[in-house]
């Protein structure tokens, strides 16, 4: 009967705004037992408070005290991003220790004014509260603080409807600049590559991904403006449409149309997760957070930044640069035997010259002919060619640091040296051709340039007066 009497009360509605109905009633959480409380809205700021710092929803669902598939649930359900604010409720509203004060109160029989004193609340306060979000299934008029807190935060929803929702017209503009066909000149259709049908996930690793016109949510909103000039009510903020991609029940978007958004997430990625995090080879001592506060200051020499440089044919060459000198030294990986005769093995050794192996022999080799002194730390991209790191420090003594994902800007002497070497080995070339005594040569070439940062004198010199011997050779490559 209530089915029946809602139909009929939306049956007049406008089809956006009865999609958001139907949205909200397949959201609403089912009834629970009494012994399993809906968790309260504090519970909730907290767990995405956590999640702001960088954890794990299954982490911080063990930090506020719900079991690890709820807080797993609040994730996916919300698109990764917080569905309430995080500011802590004003005084003006009743509190969930208070509403349990209020039951406990009246579970002793005290009157209305009576608590009210003990709460420091108005009697009409309490009174209201008692009348409005009293439990009602036994048939009789039961305050329970769980059921008054949930009664609570239903009637402080907005009202309001999604901006995509109750505007068709908008709604239809935005889904055609996010996954319209791709035309030809003459307007014909380019279908793409055939893709398996989304199943909520992100994009798929190393496949083909559907064509579409895919603009950016902001380019989107930007030109609502240019091609309605007159019409308000064709504006939208990137935000909102990212919002309504993301969080279920929003009742505009479909979900699946994040597979046409640049990224391919499912789900908004938390900031912090990506900063700082261990992962795989990288552990948790090893982050760039914990590289020694004199290796930030290039008046202290024997810190080393240091990367790939990739070639075709998975041709590459190891490059290492002294922060305080701008010293280069180039670490030669040479393929191994059996390179394009022997068919590669899945999860075997790798023989394009730089896998975990060799990478950390070359290296080793390269970095041990410097003095201690002179080879402290060095900071890596977070690449898995040195996954053998821990072996690395242990025959060298050189400690390494990973640098952030995504932070070029925290190795920016070696990524600057990198760009100076593509002049003597361009992308799209094979850098396997080249012998160590090469690499050598090109090293020297660098160090012999005179900077501007060094006081127009050589890495060379600087390097020469760190070790504190004029005969000591510049640094140059090893095999």
């Amino acid at each position: 009967m209530a089915t029946k009497d809602w139909s009929a009360k939306t049956s007049d509605a406008p089809e956006g705004v009865r999609r958001q109905w139907r949205a909200d009633r397949a959201l609403r959480p089912p009834m629970r037992s009494p012994g399993r409380p809906e968790p309260s809205r504090a519970v909730q700021r907290q767990f995405w408070r956590l999640i702001a710092t960088g954890i794990t929803s299954a982490e911080a669902a063990v930090n506020v005290g719900v079991s690890v598939p709820v807080g797993m649930r609040w994730f996916r359900h919300a698109g990764g991003m917080p569905p309430l604010s995080l500011e802590e409720p004003s005084g003006r509203y009743l509190s969930f220790a208070e509403r349990e004060e209020i039951a406990l109160m009246r579970a002793k029989e005290k009157g209305v004014r009576e608590i009210a004193r003990e709460l420091g609340r108005d009697p009409g306060t309490i009174s209201r509260e008692l009348r409005r979000n009293a439990a009602t299934r036994s048939g009789k008029r039961e305050y329970r603080a769980v059921v008054a807190q949930w009664k609570a935060q239903q009637a402080a929803k907005r009202p309001k409807v999604a901006k995509l929702a109750g505007n068709d017209a908008l709604r239809e503009y935005v889904a055609e600049r996010l996954a319209g066909k791709v035309r030809r000149p003459d307007g014909s259709v380019v279908t793409g590559p055939e893709t398996p049908p989304w199943k909520g996930l992100n994009k798929p690793h190393r496949a083909d991904r559907r064509w579409s016109v895919a603009w950016s949510p902001e380019q989107i909103s930007h030109r609502l403006k240019i091609d309605f000039p007159d019409d308000e009510s064709m504006r939208i903020s990137h935000e909102a449409i990212y919002q309504s991609l993301f969080i279920e029940g929003r009742g505009a978007l479909k979900r699946e149309l994040v597979t046409y958004l640049r990224t391919g997430r499912a789900l908004r990625k938390p900031r912090e997760r990506s900063r700082n995090k261990p992962q795989a080879h990288v552990t948790e001592d090893v982050v760039l957070s914990k590289r020694p506060a004199e290796a930030a200051d290039r008046a202290v020499p024997g810190h080393w930044e240091g990367d790939l440089i990739i070639g075709t044919g998975r041709s590459a060459i190891g490059t290492l640069v002294e922060r305080s000198s701008r010293s280069t030294l180039l670490v030669h990986l040479p393929r191994q035997e059996g390179w394009g005769k022997v068919p590669p093995v899945k999860n075997g050794p790798s023989l394009g010259g730089y896998g975990a192996v060799a990478m950390k022999t070359a290296l080793t080799t390269s970095i041990t002919q410097l003095p201690q002194q002179l080879r402290k730390t060095i900071t890596w991209d977070r690449g898995k060619e040195l996954s053998e790191h821990a072996a690395f420090t242990l025959e060298s003594g050189t400690k390494v640091f990973f640098a952030d994902p995504h932070a070029p800007w925290q190795r920016p002497t070696n990524e600057n040296t990198n760009g100076l070497l593509r002049q003597y080995f361009p992308k799209g070339t094979d850098l396997s051709r080249w012998s160590a005594e090469d690499l050598e040569a090109v090293a020297l070439a660098l160090n012999s340039r005179p900077r501007k940062a060094l006081g127009w004198k050589t890495p060379a010199e600087v390097f020469t007066e760190q070790l504190g011997s004029p005969q000591q050779p510049s640094v140059a490559s090893t095999d």
